[in-house]
Formats: C-alpha cells, sequence, structure tokens
C-alpha cells in the first residue's frame, strides 16, 4: 500500500498571536489541513500530537471519535515519527486516514507551563549543577567540540544563517526577511559562546497539520512517502557517544534512505532541523551528503543557497522563518510545498526532498523520504 501526505497546511499566521489559544492553534492548522486535503473531519479516523491538547483533545474538540492514536512526544522530531507511525498503523490495516496537529504558543506562552527541570530529573543531577541550562547552553557543548576537532570557523558557522536568510527573502511568510552579511552575524549579541543571536532559532507562536492517508483515498496530487526511521541517543546532551555526530541522525538517515531505495544523488532538496546554525552542519554530515568537517565549507560556497546543487531549508528555517519550540511540522509542510510545486522560493524540477528532525538536544531523530512521484 502506498501512503501519502494528502494534505498540509500552516495556522492562518505565524509570529506574536497573543490572542490564539494552543487549541485555537492546532484547531486552524486542522481546519486549513482538511481544506487542503478536499476532506472533512468525518474522513478522519487517527488522530496524532503532541504535548497538550493531546490526542484525546484535539479529536473530541474536531468531533472525531479516533480508532487509532499516537501521543508520541519525542521533542521537535515528534511530527516525523507521527508520519511513520500513521503509515504503519494505516498499512496494518488499523486506520484509514490520519490527521497530525501541531500548536505552540512558544513566544507568547498562552496556557503555556513554567519552564524547568526537577532536581530528580537527569538534567538536574548532572547537568543544572554546572550551568548547563536549557538549549543554548546545551547545544554549546556540541558546537565547541566541533569547532575545535574540524576546524570549523566563527565564519562558517555564521554562513549558515546567511544562506537560509537568502531563502527567507523570498518567502512572504518568513519572519525575518532582510538579508544579511556574516559581519552582520558575527555583530549580534553574544547568547552563548559560540552563538550569536541569529545563530539561535526563532520563538514563535504558530502551527500546522497533515493528513496521512493512502494513494487510493487522495484527493488531490499525493506527495508519497517512499521511507523513513527514527532513533534516539541521549535524553542528555553529555552523554552522547560523540558531541561532534549524532548516532540518531546517522541511524534514521541510513533507515530512510534504505527503505525508499534511494542515493544521495537523487535528493533534489533537503529540510534539516535548525534550532541552531550547527544543526544543519551535523545533518549534512550524518545524512551522507558531505564528509566529516566539510559541511562548513559547502555551505559557505552556496551549495546549499538558492541556485545551489542542493537547496536547504528552503523557507528559511527555525533561524529566519518560525520556530515555535517544536519546529519539525513546519520543515515537513515546507517540503510538501515544494514537492507540490508551491512553495515560496520554490526549487525548479523538484521531486525528491528528504526531511531530517531533531528532538531535544539531538536526544532523538527522524527522518522522512517524500517524493511527487513512484519510483
Amino acid at each position: 500500500m502506498t501512503v501519502v501526505i494528502a494534505g498540509a497546511a500552516e495556522t492562518d499566521e505565524l509570529g506574536r498571536l497573543p490572542g490564539h489559544s494552543t487549541m485555537r492553534l492546532h484547531l486552524e492548522a486542522a481546519r486549513n489541513a482538511l481544506a487542503d486535503a478536499g476532506m472533512t473531519k468525518d474522513d478522519i479516523d487517527g488522530v496524532a500530537t503532541v504535548g497538550t491538547p493531546g490526542p484525546i483533545q484535539i479529536a473530541h474538540a474536531l468531533g472525531i471519535t479516533p480508532l487509532w492514536l499516537d501521543g508520541t512526544g519525542v521533542g521537535g522530531s515528534s511530527f516525523l515519527f507521527h508520519v511513520r507511525h500513521a503509515a504503519a498503523a494505516i498499512r496494518a490495516g488499523l486506520c484509514r486516514t490520519v490527521l497530525i496537529t501541531h500548536g505552540e504558543s512558544g513566544r507568547s506562552r498562552v496556557g503555556a507551563g513554567r519552564y524547568g527541570q526537577g532536581p530528580d530529573s537527569l538534567p538536574g543531577q548532572f547537568e543544572l549543577p554546572y550551568g548547563v541550562v536549557g538549549p543554548p547552553t546545551s547545544f554549546t557543548i556540541t558546537a565547541l567540540r566541533y569547532m575545535k576537532e574540524t576546524g570549523l570557523t566563527h565564519e562558517q558557522l555564521a554562513e549558515v544563517a546567511v544562506a537560509q536568510r537568502r531563502w527567507a527573502h523570498l518567502n512572504p511568510r518568513a519572519l525575518y526577511r532582510d538579508l544579511i552579511t556574516v559581519d552582520d552575524v558575527l555583530a549580534s549579541r553574544m547568547v552563548a559562546y559560540p552563538f550569536h543571536l541569529l545563530e539561535c532559532c526563532l520563538v514563535t507562536d504558530g502551527g500546522g497539520a497533515l493528513i496521512v492517508t493512502s494513494e487510493e483515498r487522495s484527493r488531490r496530487p499525493p506527495v508519497h512517502l517512499l521511507g523513513s526511521g527514527e532513533s534516539a541517543e541521549s535524553p542528555i546532551i553529555s552523554q552522547m557517544e560523540d558531541f561532534t555526530t549524532s548516532k540518531a541522525f546517522r541511524l534514521s538517515g541510513e533507515a530512510a534512505f534504505a527503505e525508499a531505495k534511494i542515493g544521495h544523488d537523487d535528493v533534489d532538496h533537503l529540510m534539516v532541523y535548525d534550532a541552531f546554525a550547527h544543526v544543519p552542519i551535523y545533518g549534512l554530515e550524518d545524512l551522507g551528503f558531505v564528509g566529516r568537517g566539510e559541511a562548513g565549507a559547502f555551505i559557505a560556497e552556496g551549495h546549499t543557497s538558492p541556485g545551489g546543487r542542493l537547496p536547504l531549508n528552503t523557507n528559511g528555517g527555525g533561524l529566519s522563518y518560525t520556530h515555535t519550540g517544536m519546529y519539525g511540522m513546519f520543515a515537513i509542510q515546507e517540503s510538501v510545498r515544494q514537492l507540490r510545486g508551491e512553495a515560496a522560493a520554490q526549487v525548479p524540477g523538484a521531486e525528491v526532498s528528504v526531511v531530517l528532525g531533531n528532538g531535544g538536544m539531538f536526544a532523538s531523530a527522524a527522518t522522512l523520504v517524500l517524493a511527487n512521484r513512484l519510483p
């Protein structure tokens, strides 16, 4: 059975939305995705989401009585996991059409709980006492080790933000659109060494939703799921096997490429979760597009920018487009748009797109291989 993404849409607006509750963001995205798919709530018999409200609350609010539910919560990569799990459920006959939703008041914090880790948690015991608090200081551990071992320069790290801003400049929905230079990045305030402000993700409100079903039930030209993979390494960054590479990236990517039966030369478009500027560098290397220590120069030479041979994060990414806290949904959305030929910054002839999601601080990962036609 061929499984496809038959509907994909985001909330009407992204950015600062203090008048939107988290539930409203979920339901607005769901409404838009159903309209995009040419379906109604009555076509849905599976629901997946992460966080609060969960899948039961989302189903109830929409008037859906689901036969299958998934509340897998593994950080920002959760939505890629949901696509993979939904495909397995559809192939197994557990459900026919799955709605995956995301809504997050990451900036306005409407109805959101307080941040923090308890003293009995793993971070509370083994990282917080040493000043490792949240993503900026956690991700510095990996970035600094990578820079030391590979020779990645501050200028090359800044080039990631510059390259993605070139894409955002072409996207009217991107929060930051003005073109920037390496000097602009390095002149922005230091957040946590080596990250300057423009090398850190945005903090926004917004949401998105997907409709996953079988090809025969799709009511518009579908986006095919050719392959997928998932993995996890460590819930705390200090326990990674190697700070300069993500085992979860590697394993999920290998599984997805193997299932899809594709090689790197088959890929026209790439989305790599970019909470911070070094994560796309890891993605390029761990997926095997370039060798160890080569990604910084690859990006600086323009290969991932408009007109380059491997278009990367073409919506502007989490650094310039949007980042509600869990970004994976938006990476999938852009891949779908590219494969439909509907993207703001359209890659000519895009037929195969790879999406790599990160959860937490290199804790989890999932990879999807999507295409607008079967091999």
